[in-house]
């Protein structure tokens, strides 16, 4: 399960002890891989009651449906990419896939959900964590050569047609996001406006908790504890790709999942990143291709897919800001002499 990277601070440092206390309701369910925590502030405990079960049901249709490996939609469309002819898909499936696409476009590739048989080489396609050997230099370098883009596929009003036939869909970077948005437009269409949908560490938030806004931690990649903290105002998504999320040493080497698809090699020059917007899915995609992209080229693809709000980590422990995210960023005590504020903002 992917460790938190950000966790949530439901009380602020100091309070009134006059202010009348909120009511706080919070459900967890563990689906997709990981533990997913459903807030509702203010809100009465019988409809707060049916809407985490609604959602759960929803979760777990995702769960099933959305899997690359496991039968299930998603599944099925990875078994028929192979034949190279066209056949029909699920609408949800086709909004996904068409706005994975968008943003694999805007990443240059960095976010490139068409390398599924890479993943799957490296072995983080199983829910157990592999332990190496890491795959061979000529294996990788066959699937490179293959070149599986999110560009092979064509999707019309009907059909998929894929072009190439090492193209199989890994979702993960981006599934989760979209699932987050799908929760929480339901819960804005069924009158909540205070809320917070957490999978996993990664998460979007809306409205307050009474009169105080949602204190988001942000955690530090290599310590215990809270690196920063940033507080949410009216609807945003936090989420964070991080290399310790899902690893394992071997030899003395960490191999984690976050994997370059031009080079066919865990991203080696981040730590973390960490991405707010208000859009789940683009949060949860733009985290990841920064990652990739690295501490050399992660401004110029920011830029590229209109991010402002951007801490990335380097593999040194410094830490690049926004302009935007530093100001509203709280670090904890000695943090602040490793920042590097982004100049490619100003």
């Amino acid at each position: 399960m992917k460790q938190l990277l950000i966790l949530i601070l439901l009380t602020a440092a100091l309070s009134c002890s006059r202010e009348k206390p909120v009511v706080v309701f919070e459900e967890t369910m563990f689906v997709m891989g990981t533990m997913v925590s459903i807030t509702f502030a203010g809100l009465e405990e019988k409809k707060a009651q049916k809407l985490f079960h609604d959602l759960l049901t929803d979760f777990n249709y995702m769960q099933a449906a959305w899997n690359p490996w496991k039968p299930g939609s998603l599944a099925r469309v990875n078994k028929l990419l192979a034949s190279q002819e066209p056949f029909s898909i699920d609408p949800e499936i086709r909004k996904m896939i068409l706005q994975a696409s968008e943003l694999s476009t805007q990443s240059d590739g960095y976010f490139n959900p068409a390398i599924g048989k890479l993943v799957k080489l490296w072995q983080f396609n199983q829910d157990e964590m592999p332990s190496g050997p890491p795959p061979s230099k000529d294996a990788i370098g066959e699937l490179l050569a293959s070149k599986p883009e999110m560009a092979n596929l064509q999707i019309n009003a009907l059909n998929l047609i894929n072009n190439n036939p090492a193209v199989i869909l890994d979702l993960g970077a981006f599934a989760k996001g979209y699932g987050v948005d799908k929760a929480v437009d339901y819960l804005l269409s069924q009158g909540v406006e205070n809320a917070i949908v957490n999978a996993g560490g990664d998460l979007r938030a809306i409205g307050k908790k009474g009169d105080k806004h949602w204190m988001i931690g942000i955690r530090d990649p290599r310590a215990a504890g809270i690196l920063a903290g940033i507080e949410i105002h009216g609807d945003e998504s936090v989420f964070t790709s991080g290399d310790y999320e899902r690893y394992y040493e071997y030899q003395g080497k960490r191999y984690h999942h976050i994997i370059n698809p031009k080079t066919g090699y865990p991203a080696s020059t981040v730590r973390s990143v960490t991405v707010v917007h208000q859009s789940a899915a683009i949060a949860d995609a733009a985290a990841t291709a920064l990652f990739v992209a690295g501490a050399k080229d992660w401004e110029r693809i920011a830029k590229k897919m209109q991010l402002d709000q951007v801490m990335l980590i380097d593999s040194e422990g410094l830490i690049h800001l926004t302009p935007k995210i530093h100001a509203r960023l709280q670090f904890e005590p000695g943090a602040e002499k490793n920042i590097r504020l982004s100049k490619a903002f100003q």
